[in-house]
């Protein structure tokens, strides 16, 4: 279980999220089996996914964050609903890379930078929202913070950060985001930007004993901030025997027939939690025959 409180500013012209995300990326470490940098770089953008989703309004509204820079690491994508619940995928869990030139975990690295960052939003339109950014360190932090510049207009700073122990499980994990509205005058810029460049990194406030709410409020410290609200998001997937079903019923006939004739038992794997669905031959084929009916409806 995560801990994320929200502040605002006194005349609402700017706002802080931070998320203490320790239990959720020691759970995204469990199910996907991933290396130190790989923990790193996909816990960084679920902290990041979780934050979004829950600035998002409706009640079934949720966010598609997908990074694909061309390292070691493949595509990771994570998905968070508008409670910052979030479940995640990498493309390869496993990659062993050398520390950077600062002895950290070459996130960068891994994730690579010759590609982009899009995000995705299904606000329960006809179509989703989708906005696409290149980017521009593979830290992912700045990469998000670049994205709400360049496709929302919205000024943001976004701090992320995950500390793996030597047996790979996650020491401390968690992020923050401050964000400007428009109508934020040249003092509130300046006072956020002073308390920016005096804040420690996010794994170090949080091993400082620091609380999501504290820092939230250091954030904005100077603008007489109050806590606006908190939630408790986890690691959640909404994966079922039906929607697997939904998946399938999608294959043309002719794949679902040499399915059921190959192998007696299809097993149909979740990427997000890593849960086997299994479907004998004949509910294979049975799929088929109900998907011939709809499609002559």
């Amino acid at each position: 279980m995560g801990i994320l409180k929200r502040a605002i500013s006194k005349d609402a012209s700017a706002v802080s999220m931070v998320l203490d995300a320790t239990d959720i990326v020691n759970k995204i470490e469990s199910i996907h089996k991933t290396s130190a940098v790989v923990t790193a770089a996909l816990g960084r953008l679920s902290i990041a996914a979780s934050m979004m989703g829950y600035g998002l309004k409706g009640k079934n509204d949720s966010v598609t964050v997908k990074i694909d820079g061309g390292g070691p690491a493949g595509m990771l994508i994570a998905v968070a609903d508008e409670m910052g619940n979030v479940k995640c995928y990498v493309q390869n869990p496993v990659v062993e890379i050398p520390l950077n030139s600062i002895g950290k975990l070459d996130v960068s690295g891994a994730v690579g930078t010759n590609g982009t960052l899009t995000v995705s939003k299904d606000l329960g339109l006809k179509e989703p929202y989708c906005g696409m950014v290149p980017i521009i360190s593979g830290e992912i932090g700045e990469d998000i913070a670049n994205y709400f510049v360049s496709s929302e207009q919205v000024p943001t700073v976004c701090g992320l950060g995950v500390l793996v122990n030597p047996d790979l499980s996650v020491k401390c994990a968690g992020g923050f985001l401050v964000q400007l509205l428009p109508f934020a005058d040249e003092n509130c810029i300046s006072v956020i930007e002073k308390n920016i460049s005096e804040i420690k990194s996010v794994t170090e406030l949080f091993m400082s004993g620091k609380s999501a709410e504290e820092i939230a409020l250091d954030l904005l410290e100077g603008l007489e901030p109050n806590i606006l609200d908190s939630n408790e998001p986890v690691y959640k997937c909404d994966c079922s025997l039906e929607r697997t079903q939904r998946i399938l019923s999608g294959l043309n006939s002719k794949e679902l027939e040499s399915m059921a004739r190959e192998q007696e038992i299809t097993e149909v794997c979740c990427n997000f939690c890593n849960k086997i669905y299994s479907f004998s031959s004949k509910e294979i084929l049975d799929i088929k025959n109900l998907k011939k009916c709809v499609d002559k409806i």
